[in-house]
């Protein structure tokens, strides 16, 4: 048997009944449609619901949109590597500290003093905490972003982002 030799079962696919042809035999005058009223005369639009709001007026609609690259940092302040008491200070240190998450971007911001010499590897960091480390004594690392130069990968689905 070849794609060729196949065709539907005997008298599975019927021709469809065309109405409104005539008064001759059936389906003809009102086609099947009854006498008179809405129904008979094809005029109500596609989503009317007799009525009833619509489907389409009752959902809300959703405002604006959900950036699927937008990038996370968790922010760790000045005073909180003060406290913490590290000299060497880096995501998987400050993440056994419970400071951020696993697999956190780190952002390290101003507030706060600092007083001794700390080694801080990031993956960002404000001026201000920059010129405070440094003033300090200490050094700045930017780390690396886990996609490289690239754009982040996409959060999401396709269902979520509108």
């Amino acid at each position: 048997m070849k794609v060729h030799d196949l065709q539907p079962a005997p008298g599975s696919n019927r021709r469809s009944k065309r109405v409104g042809r005539g008064i001759a035999g059936k389906g003809g005058k009102t086609a099947g449609r009854g006498t008179k009223g809405q129904k008979a005369r094809g005029t109500i639009p596609a989503a009317f619901e007799g009525g009833q709001m619509p489907l389409h007026m009752r959902v809300p609609k959703l405002k604006g949109f959900t950036n699927p690259f937008r990038v996370e940092y968790q922010a760790v302040n000045l005073d909180t590597l003060e406290a913490s008491g590290l000299t060497d200070v880096d995501p998987g240190s400050l993440y056994e500290k419970g400071l951020v998450g696993k697999a956190a971007l780190v952002n390290v911001l101003g507030r706060g003093e600092l007083t001794r010499a700390v080694t801080v590897k990031a993956h960002a960091f404000s001026k201000a905490a920059e010129e405070a480390i440094t003033a300090a004594g200490g050094s700045v690392e930017r780390l690396p972003l886990p996609w490289g130069d690239r754009r982040p990968p996409a959060k999401g689905n396709q269902f979520t982002n509108r």
